[in-house]
Formats: C-alpha cells, sequence, structure tokens
C-alpha cells in the first residue's frame, strides 16, 4: 500500500516517531513517502495514498500551525482515506494524563474541522538542556509534578515503541481499513463537550514539549 508520512516537530521526539512508522511499514512492504510539514508540502499525493499517518508534537496545548494548516486545506481528501493522527505530549505518558491528551487533540480536530478515522495519543520526551530557564520550570513544576520523573535529568524519553508500533499495525490491517469512522466522530463528539469546559480552565498550561 501507498503510506504518506506528514509530521510536525518541536524538539525532535515526534520525527523519531514519524521515522520509527516510516522504517516498520516499510519493512513490512509499503510504499511510504515521508514529509516535514514545515518544509515543501505542495508535492504531497494524497489522492493516489491508500493510507495517511499525521503525526504533531503539543505545546501550551496546541499542535504546530504548519500542521493545522495542511490538515484544515486538505481536509476532505483527508477524510475520503484511512487516516491515523499520532498526537505526542507529555499529558499521554501517565494514566491521568490520558484525558487531557485526548482534550489537545480534540481541540485540535475543533480547529481544523477534521476527524481522522484513526487517532493514537503517544507519549513524547524530555530535553531539560535545550530548555530555557522558564520552560525548565514548567516541565518540572507543572507538566511533571508529582510524576515518576528525575527532574535532574536532561534527557527522558516516555514513548512505548511497542505500543506505538502495535497501533500503526492495526491501522495498517485491512480489518481496520473496513472500520467506519463514524465510531470515531461519535467518540470525538463526547470528548469535544469536556474540552470545552476545560479549555478556558487550563489554558495556561504547557501539555508536551516532544
Amino acid at each position: 500500500m501507498k503510506v504518506v508520512i506528514l509530521f510536525a516537530s518541536l524538539e525532535g521526539q515526534t520525527r523519531k516517531i514519524s521515522h520509527f512508522a516510516q522504517d516498520m511499514l516499510r519493512n513490512a512492504g509499503h510504499d511510504v513517502a515521508l514529509f516535514d510539514a514545515a518544509g515543501k508540502t505542495a508535492g504531497i499525493d494524497l489522492e493516489n495514498a491508500d493510507r495517511i499517518i499525521l503525526a504533531g508534537s503539543v505545546h501550551e496545548r496546541r499542535h504546530p500551525m504548519a500542521l493545522e494548516v495542511f490538515i484544515a486545506a486538505h481536509r476532505h481528501a483527508l477524510e475520503a482515506r484511512p487516516t491515523l493522527l499520532i498526537s505526542v505530549s507529555l499529558s499521554a505518558a501517565f494514566p491521568e494524563g490520558l484525558e487531557e491528551a485526548e482534550d489537545y487533540l480534540v481541540e485540535m480536530m475543533m480547529r481544523t474541522r477534521f476527524t481522522p478515522s484513526h487517532r493514537a495519543l503517544v507519549a513524547g520526551a524530555v530535553r531539560t538542556r535545550e530548555y530555557d530557564y522558564f520552560a525548565r520550570q514548567v516541565v518540572r513544576h507543572v507538566v511533571l509534578r508529582g510524576r515518576d520523573y528525575d527532574p535532574n535529568e536532561e534527557e527522558h524519553e516516555f514513548t512505548d515503541w511497542v505500543r506505538l508500533g502495535a497501533a500503526l499495525r492495526d491501522f495498517m490491517s485491512p480489518r481496520r481499513a473496513a472500520l467506519n469512522s463514524a465510531q470515531a466522530a461519535a467518540s470525538s463528539s463526547a470528548s469535544s463537550l469536556r474540552a470545552d469546559r476545560r479549555f478556558e480552565a487550563s489554558s495556561g498550561r504547557s501539555g508536551s514539549v516532544a
């Protein structure tokens, strides 16, 4: 199958996740084209793709603007074929953060008016040596407060590669291709109500650096 992967990464973890997906699918015999949303996207052929994977990191509750603009501009083409939307955040690394991680994804779906047929919440990574003082304090005392993480670590990867591989295999299977995307839409509606209620109260928090 022909697969298009488009990613938007702020600090490199989402790029690493996207290359992992590319390598895994190529090893499985698929024809994979990988694109960075920060580069030129005019040549991306969505019409001939059998599957599409979109991956974006979360920073201050939002995915990169380049990714959101692409999704909004190509919404109809994306809706016409199976699409996996991967949202990468630190919140997704912890059971108590999954609801918030889901909210980040739903908020982007509301802004772009696009509901993917499949979606995955994937944990990102921390690279504090690359952060300024303010960013380090937010990560240590807000995002990762009270969680099993050594704040003195300069780099820590939370991504569960085994789970990510399982999600990719599930997405690529013929059985999943036949799944009615109405299930995803129904789930999104419920999540949207929760996201609306929580948005203003939590708009000042940073969900990830990935």
